[in-house]
């Protein structure tokens, strides 16, 4: 990464108006059958719980959360690899939720994905130039061999890897070469979005910050938004504009990325942030981590009330009994608490 790991891409003027991705009120339950052949549903996991959020054109927004708090699942519903069971997910104004495989193969070209595990998705049987240009060849966008071979060097170069390689397999190239022919693949239907689940945490640290600055670096180049979906906090301060944090299914806050940092309001915010590392000796001494008591609640059995409130250290009666709104608190500041804290 950068000399300075706390900056922040918030220097980069956004539209307020110009959305490009709208999620609203989006569930996803999975249900829970027994029974091997009357089979009956006797439950639903609540994967995601109705949350709603935006992205503008050029933007990062990073999705944090422990494990399981529905993160991957909302990338794979706007991916619509997954079929959401109810809610809204409108792309440049159309709900794609709506659309047939037809409509679907045409959006498609404009949202991409890059894989959590460079070694699990790629094809082992494909050669690195089969793998990138496989797209362009299907969507037309190049008209034979030849061009789709010229396509294929270009992008490799993009993503920072010789052009000769396209003749190789997989399993010859490291964990961050598959990474970046994983962008590369993304890269190569001219997208206008892209999620990025999970991209860096397979990866070695400084295998990480390369990785990181090539996103950067692509995305003034081409004017990408990226979702990006991740578990370091670390990583997200660095490349998000704005953040959104998940709990069991639920967004509990939303807000840029300097802000959330430096004033959090919601105490599952901030008891992920007092665990996040400091490298000075100092401060770090003077820090008092914030300990959450008990374990992550099942989704399929999520407790009445507020989601967080049997870990809440700040738990009320309001708070067992009523789900709190999910509300403007500050100017772009978005918390689900009913009693935020001052930052």
């Amino acid at each position: 990464m950068t000399e300075a790991a706390t900056d922040t891409p918030l220097s980069r003027v956004l539209p307020q108006t110009d959305r490009l991705l709208e999620v609203k009120n989006l569930k996803m339950y999975f249900p829970v059958t027994e029974g091997i052949i009357f089979q009956k549903t006797v439950g639903e996991i609540k994967a995601v719980d109705d949350i709603s959020f935006f992205m503008r054109k050029g933007e990062t927004l990073g999705l944090v959360g422990e494990s399981g708090c529905g993160k991957t699942t909302t990338g794979r519903c706007i991916l619509q690899l997954t079929k959401p069971t109810s809610g809204r997910i409108l792309f440049e104004g159309d709900d794609i939720t709506k659309f047939s495989s037809a409509q679907l193969r045409a959006v498609r070209r404009k949202i991409q994905v890059i894989f959590q595990d460079p070694y699990s998705s790629l094809n082992p049987r494909m050669s690195i130039g089969d793998i990138i240009g496989e797209g362009p060849s299907v969507h037309k966008i190049t008209k034979s061999k030849a061009a789709t071979l010229d396509r294929v060097k270009e992008l490799l170069s993009l993503a920072g890897l010789p052009t000769n390689i396209h003749t190789r397999y997989p399993h010859e190239l490291s964990g961050g070469q598959r990474q970046r022919v994983g962008i590369a693949r993304a890269l190569s239907m001219n997208p206008l979005f892209i999620v990025c689940d999970e991209a860096v945490s397979a990866l070695d640290v400084s295998i990480q910050a390369q990785i990181i600055n090539l996103l950067e670096e692509l995305q003034e180049k081409f004017d990408l938004s990226y979702l990006f979906i991740a578990h370091d906090l670390s990583v997200v301060r660095h490349i998000s504009n704005r953040v959104a944090v998940m709990y069991l299914g639920h967004i509990v806050e939303l807000s840029d990325s300097l802000k959330l940092y430096e004033a959090p309001m919601h105490p599952y915010t901030q008891a992920l942030l007092s665990a996040v590392p400091i490298p000075d000796p100092v401060v770090e001494k003077k820090r008092k981590p914030i300990i959450l008591k008990g374990e992550v609640p099942s989704p399929l059995n999520p407790p009445a009330g507020c989601v967080f409130h049997p870990r809440c250290p700040a738990a009320t009666d309001l708070c067992r009994n009523e789900i709190p709104v999910y509300e403007e608190k500050r100017p772009d500041h978005w918390v689900a608490c009913h009693h935020p804290l001052d930052g």
